[in-house]
């Protein structure tokens, strides 16, 4: 899985939503066409396990990118040190007129 690999219409998850692919010797054809299938060019090309990204790329030869992300820096991190709160309505009435921090 170190590559992206082209999804093909002889992978056992492939299917044409137009029931228009037959097998012809060692290729797929399309009987829309009367050309060889082209899972790339096909709007009608589907995957059983729903895999299939545009520009008819496998998606189980994809790897993800992940990043790791340390919460508490994100949660304790202050955008502006001398920011206070701003109160509306019932709870400025409850509390009063101060800022809270």
């Amino acid at each position: 899985m170190a590559q992206a690999k082209s999804c093909s219409p002889t992978c056992q998850s492939f299917k044409c939503g137009k029931n228009a692919a037959i097998f012809r010797r060692d290729s797929v054809w399309c009987r829309d066409g009367e050309e060889p299938c082209s899972v790339a060019k096909c709007t009608y090309s589907m995957c059983f396990k729903r895999r299939l990204l545009p520009g008819a790329i496998c998606g189980e030869t994809v790897r993800r990118k992940t990043a790791e992300h340390d919460l508490d820096d994100d949660f304790y991190r202050d955008t502006k040190p001398s920011a206070s709160v701003k109160l509306k309505g019932k709870a400025l009435r409850k509390l009063g007129d101060q800022d809270y921090y």
